[in-house]
């Protein structure tokens, strides 16, 4: 019989029983529930296959190189052979020890974490990506996370049973965000330490993998000492699992975080304007070039990559001389504001000047911002003269101050802007674009979007007219006299007599001297010979698509234009007449890598090869003896504001010079064998200008930019820029063998100065 002890102990392990087996029917029919969707809704095979992220749309420069992307999230997946051994090991050491022994669920760390709260190793690398990728944000609610837990542990599984290891840890690292525009590890790498992820060093590595804890809380950017002793965790961790030695451990731990922060945002990094006009080209390609199913493609998180013309060598040397040469500029634009009332403008009173501030004012971001909030004018106004807090662009970097809106206005009227662009003539590849000084505080595009007076730099399309059309030779002598075309005749309505700016007459010149010295009376007589309207056509056909007016002051350059426009016509010239129009994308390709569209160049025949080469010819006259000759003398009028010089070139360099009235704009146009390159400067307004012209004209504002662009082209001998003559067309008819001496021209003080 039994005891009722017996009896009693029989009742609890019955009990025991129960509840285990209940826990573990409770367990299975709950995770069973899951695996069918009892508990929400669960990632289908084929989501599983292609799970949904927004990825980065690249912009990869014709060496190879990711200049800039469009992204809702800045992420480029990257595949695991592109992944470190070092980055793998400190992952696996420090988040899922047995990463490589488990299906999804680590059991073990899972028991751990129930036994002892707090003690880690709950959640695998296979949970943490099922979480990131189809579980959303971590839920507050217990019964909730413990619902959400069960998903992930479903999930997890069949992750683990799609993919290899291999392919989950890269689809992990590639879905993280690393803070600071770094979404995914590629990202990460070159934001943090301008890297690719396959250059990361140990403990550059073991930071990244630290931050997988918590991004937000392990900051580099904000909390470095708090982010180094997080990654001392690591490394002890990858110490502890045998990948790397306890010496090493205690020698990388010493280093500091050294970090090289390069973000990634669309005002910072190389070529932003660039990428600024890109972005409307591709937003039209897309409306006109849909996906199979109909669907327009998304820059921003479709994952493209878009393969442009831009060298970033090219980009980076035209970016850094046009800061040096305007940094410089500057200093003397400063300089000669002081002693001028008016300040920075001139030649204007005080109603324009009024004007010119209250359409900045109107234009601004703060205002439209006002106005849509519904602010009165009274309000703005006010607003605008109140002074507060503000950064602002300096040439020694932005700078922390307080002043009005209006005084802000102001302060940035004072600074020059300038433009560059490279083209490669032979393929119609832009080769560099730099639109402005600073995409971050000045947003107008100097290349694309503005046009200016172009003065002299548009005399060469009237010498090439007249060479083409009446095979006239740079040889031939013209009288420097004053010459008139008449009332009445190409529509004019007065006589038109255009001065010499050096006001010197007298005697016969060549063409080529007529060029060089960028004489008014050649140039008037020339487009007298060859009519306006044929004028008008050449350019058109050379390049130039704005709407110009056929009458005779176009010799003069009385047409504004834009840069873009001025480098795609002289590269005509140095590609033997014919026009390759100006081509920024090479090919484009989804995020599979297949190709969408691949471009090639439009060609059009616009000059016989024999008159590109004697304008060419021409333009050589310019840089030997004209306004272009500071390229290759000891001397200058500029003074200290001709940034670099001398700069002593000795190869071929057709190039021309252009500077509008009151000093308002200065050119260069420069042009060698296998590159045509052209810079413009001035201010935003007109009115911003030098008092003179030793400092205002394009020989010193712009001229210098492209001087140092090409001595760094030249320094790299992997560009392979010509140094070469231009080449001559085989039985040359027209004779270009003036020998000319510059002594004996007639061109007075123009030989260093352009007009």
């Amino acid at each position: 019989m039994e005891t009722k002890a017996t009896t009693s102990f029989k009742k609890y392990i019955i009990w025991f029983w129960a509840i285990v087996l209940g826990g573990l029917l409770f367990f299975v029919g709950l995770f069973f529930a899951g695996s069918v969707g009892g508990l929400g809704a669960l990632p289908t095979f084929e989501e599983l296959e292609n799970p949904q992220t927004n990825l980065a749309t690249e912009v990869i420069s014709a060496d190879g190189v990711t200049i800039g992307k469009y992204a809702t999230e800045n992420r480029t997946p990257i595949k695991f052979s592109e992944l470190p051994d070092n980055l793998v090991s400190a992952l696996v050491a420090t988040e899922d020890e047995r990463f490589y022994e488990h299906s999804g669920i680590d059991y073990r760390g899972t028991a751990r974490a129930v036994i002892k709260p707090g003690s880690g190793g709950a959640s695998t690398i296979t949970q943490q990506l099922a979480k990131m990728l189809f579980t959303g944000e971590r839920s507050t609610n217990k019964l909730e996370r413990v619902l959400q837990k069960v998903k992930e542990w479903v999930v997890a599984t069949k992750l683990e049973k799609q993919y290899t290891k291999q392919e989950i840890i890269a689809m992990y690292l590639n879905k993280y965000d690393f803070l600071n525009q770094a979404v995914g590890i590629r990202s990460a790498a070159r934001i943090y330490f301008g890297k690719e992820p396959k250059e990361l060093e140990i403990q550059e590595s073991a930071m990244l993998v630290g931050m997988l804890k918590n991004s937000s809380y392990f900051n580099p950017l904000r909390r470095e000492e708090l982010v180094k002793q997080r990654r001392n965790v690591v490394l002890l961790q990858m110490t502890k699992n045998n990948y790397i030695t306890e010496s090493e451990k205690i020698n990388l731990q010493q280093l500091p975080l050294d970090l090289n922060y390069t973000p990634e945002s669309h005002d910072e990094g190389y070529a932003t304007y660039f990428r600024t006009h890109l972005q409307k080209v591709m937003r039209k390609w897309v409306q006109n070039n849909p996906k199979p199913n109909g669907e327009e493609y998304n820059i921003f998180s479709d994952g493209l990559k878009i393969y442009v013309t831009i060298d970033s060598r090219m980009q980076k040397y035209a970016e850094e001389a046009v800061s040096e040469h305007m940094a410089n500029l500057q200093s003397y634009f400063f300089k000669e504001q002081e002693n001028n009332r008016t300040a920075p403008f001139y030649d204007i009173d005080k109603e324009l000047t009024e004007g010119i501030l209250d359409r900045a004012k109107k234009n601004s971001e703060r205002y439209k911002r006002l106005k849509i909030a519904g602010k009165s004018s009274k309000e703005i106004d006010k607003i605008f003269k109140t002074k507060t807090k503000m950064k602002v662009f300096s040439w020694k970097g932005d700078k922390d101050t307080i002043m009005s809106p209006n005084d802000s206005i102001k302060y940035y009227k004072h600074f020059l802007r300038s433009g560059l662009l490279s083209i490669e003539p032979q393929t119609g590849h832009i080769k560099a674009w730099v639109g402005g000084i600073n995409n971050k505080h000045f947003k107008y595009d100097a290349v694309a979007q503005q046009k200016r007076q172009v003065g002299s730099t548009f005399k060469p399309f009237v010498y090439a007219t007249a060479i083409n059309q009446l095979r006239r030779s740079p040889c031939d002598m013209l009288p420097n006299t004053p010459y008139t075309i008449p009332v009445g005749k190409y529509g004019i309505p007065e006589p038109w007599t255009p001065e010499n700016s050096n006001q010197e007459y007298g005697g016969m010149l060549t063409l080529k001297d007529g060029l060089a010295g960028s004489v008014n009376t050649m140039s008037a007589r020339l487009i007298d010979e060859v009519g306006p309207e044929n004028v008008v056509r050449l350019a058109k056909a050379a390049g130039i698509e704005t709407e110009i007016q056929a009458n005779p002051s176009i010799a003069l350059g009385a047409v504004d234009l834009s840069l873009y426009e001025m480098v795609s016509a002289y590269s005509t010239f140095a590609n033997k007449g014919l026009r390759v129009k100006p081509m920024i994308i090479t090919r484009i390709e989804d995020k599979n890598g297949t190709v969408l569209k691949d471009f090639v160049p439009k060609t059009q025949e616009v000059l016989s090869e024999e008159s590109a080469y004697v304008i060419l010819n021409l333009l050589e006259g310019v840089t030997k003896s004209g306004s272009g000759i500071r390229l290759r003398s000891n001397w200058t009028s500029g003074g200290g504001a001709v940034t670099g010089f001398p700069y002593k070139f000795e190869n071929a360099i057709a190039g021309k010079t252009g500077t509008t009235q009151n000093q308002s704009d200065g050119w260069f146009m420069g042009i060698v064998p296998n590159l045509a390159t052209g810079v413009w400067t001035g201010g935003e307004d007109r009115a911003t200008h030098f008092a003179g012209i030793a400092k205002g004209q394009g020989a010193t504002m712009a001229l210098p930019t492209w001087a140092l662009f090409m001595q760094k082209c030249y320094e790299d001998k992997s560009l392979n820029i010509s140094k070469e003559d231009f080449e001559k067309p085989e039985n040359l008819s027209i004779n270009i063998n003036c020998d000319e001496k510059p002594e004996d021209t007639n061109i007075g003080t123009s030989l260093d100065t352009d007009f």
